[in-house]
């Protein structure tokens, strides 16, 4: 019998996964990685051997530290090809400490609901990844459990207040706060609350919120210490008298004890990427239905201890990016130094027309043209805000030279560079141009950051303005009740408030399905909400839901223990 040939057919090597490369991290006690930015482990309160909460003590004594430079990280509109953002921010961390600079990563926790639903975790990938990663993408140290906590403490003294003979003359139809949890479940987005008689309280309509959205989130991640928390969580607006006079968190009396469950979340984790740098993660409001950054303290904190920090912002530029400048850094007074816009050819393909996910691997660099619309305007949005701009090229092994080529033309023409970056498979060396870039840009480029719209607009004006220049639409939609309830906020004396948009991630428009760069389309509102302890407005639009839903094949299907132990599935 003749032996076949193997001649052209060896087994090419399996490529491992981002769970599998982050359980093999040579990873160094969190007390080393504390000593990188001068913390001494006295001012670490260690959560196991490899991350750590920074004290409230340590934070204070920083406030005479000169601040380092703020690097912030977007990208174009999502697609399910993925972009890599955070392994893109991650990346950049590491290869800016290669080039010899004080750098510290800032980014959110993770969400349960995405984790088991099927957008993935925020940890980053290949060799660009923060670590711990599956803690990180799970239970981590417990902060969103406390802000689901102290959330669903507020509602519970509310009904509790109404049961004991509703002092506050609280009208039961105008019961605006929900409760959460930090899962998708659709079930609970519109439910009937106490059935059952008199032993459970007043029957009403209720409803709950995924934890990401929660009020309480954007509060913990915009307040500066635990004094600024505490008069923030009293300012939420939890119903309406029949006068439609406010209720607020402080005449519930739930603000100090929701402080006291907040207080160890309000310390910033400290952790380490994969080439054992420093990363704050910390807070986690969703970009899409809140604003989408990490929190103010923990930015803070890092840029007394960098002189570095590179942070991001959720989803695509029109969602992320705004919020972090007209928002985030509004409030806090931060001023970014450079932007970097993340950018794959695989999603300029699709944005171009490629409709199916297995087309990508082929060349086509028409449609790569096509595509890079998308990538155009948000070039262009984020240098509306004064801030320099440079564009990551995330490198995909499928990317031909003439695709890659294509995308540098164009941004070329639009007055900006584009660097292929592949620290996903070469971690820090992979992107070391990137990072002489963001120095030279952050060191030399003018830089007139300023937010979009003045404080002193109309709230209306406002939210046209970010539909008109971010998103581009021709007209806002809004009824004469939304309207109405805009202009009474503003007598209320809430008009100075930024606006938060809820909006789809994957297009500028509403429609979820409009890729590209479209024009001539209008901004429905649905519906608004005032977040008075946050201090914003959150404007709800098309089919946006502050309680997303399960998808029909969840990832949680997959995610399950080995024999050893070990989480599989999980990414």
């Amino acid at each position: 019998m003749t032996k076949k040939s193997t001649l052209g057919k060896e087994k090419k090597p399996k490529i491992k996964t981002d769970i599998e490369i982050a359980r093999e991290a040579i990873k160094l006690p969190i007390q080393e990685i504390g000593q990188k930015l001068g913390i001494e482990e006295t001012d670490l309160i260690p959560f196991g051997h490899d991350k750590a909460k920074i004290s409230e003590t340590f934070i204070k004594s920083l406030k005479s530290y000169k601040d380092g430079k703020l690097i912030l990280v977007t990208a174009i509109n999502p697609t399910p090809a993925g972009e890599g953002k955070t392994t893109t921010t991650v990346g950049l961390g590491d290869g800016l400490n290669a080039i010899g600079k004080k750098t510290a990563v800032c980014i959110r926790e993770a969400s349960l609901g995405p984790c088991f639903g099927m957008k993935g975790g925020a940890a980053g990938g290949g060799l660009a990844q923060v670590v711990p990663m599956e803690d990180m993408n799970l239970h981590f140290t417990g902060d969103f459990h406390a802000i689901t906590s102290a959330h669903n403490l507020l509602s519970a003294m509310i009904d509790n207040h109404i049961y004991w003979g509703n002092a506050e003359n609280i009208d039961l139809r105008r019961v605006v706060w929900r409760r959460v949890m930090d899962m998708n479940d659709r079930a609970l987005r519109d439910i009937v609350t106490s059935l059952g008689g008199v032993a459970n309280g007043f029957p009403k309509q209720a409803g709950f919120d995924i934890t990401v959205a929660s009020e309480v989130m954007a509060i913990l991640c915009l307040a500066n210490d635990l004094d600024d928390l505490r008069k923030r969580l009293g300012d939420i607006i939890v119903a309406y008298r029949r006068d439609k006079s406010p209720v607020f968190c402080r005449d519930i009396k739930a603000d100090g004890a929701m402080t006291v469950l907040l207080r160890q979340a309000m310390q910033p984790n400290l952790v380490q990427t994969l080439e054992n740098n420093p990363a704050f993660v910390h807070g986690g409001p969703f970009a899409n239905i809140a604003h989408g950054c990490n929190s103010v303290i923990a930015t803070k904190t890092a840029l007394k201890l960098a002189d570095y920090v590179v942070t991001e912002a959720g989803f695509g530029a029109d969602l992320g990016a705004e919020k972090f400048m007209n928002i985030k850094c509004r409030k806090a007074g931060l001023t970014p130094s450079a932007a970097v816009i993340v950018a794959t050819v695989r999603a300029m393909k699709m944005n171009g027309g490629v409709i199916s996910k297995n087309d990508l691997g082929q060349e086509n660099v028409e449609a790569v043209k096509l595509g890079c619309a998308n990538l155009g305007r948000h070039i262009e949005n984020v240098k509306s805000f004064g801030v320099p701009v440079v564009i990551a090229i995330n490198h995909f092994i499928t990317d031909t030279d003439a695709e890659i080529e294509a995308v540098k033309k164009y941004v070329a023409e639009q007055g900006s560079e584009a660097i292929l970056c592949k620290h996903w498979g070469e971690g820090s060396q992979g992107i070391i141009p990137l990072a002489q870039r963001v120095v030279e840009m952050s060191e030399k480029s003018e830089n007139n950051f300023a937010p979009l719209y003045k404080d002193k607009l109309s709230l209306f004006e406002k939210i046209e303005t970010v539909a008109k220049n971010i998103y581009r639409a021709d007209e806002v939609l809004a009824s004469k009740p939304i309207r109405d309830q805009l202009k009474q906020w503003e007598d209320a004396g809430y008009g100075d408030l930024p606006i938060c948009m809820a909006k789809t991630q994957y297009s500028f428009t509403t429609d979820p399905n409009r890729r590209g760069a479209p024009n001539g389309h209008a901004t429905p509102i649905r519906e608004v909400r005032l977040s008075a302890g946050a201090g914003f407005i959150v404007v709800i639009c098309g089919e946006i839901m502050t309680m997303p839903g399960l998808p029909k094949v969840p990832s949680a299907e997959a995610i399950m223990l080995n024999k050893k132990g070990h989480v599989e599935g999980l990414f």
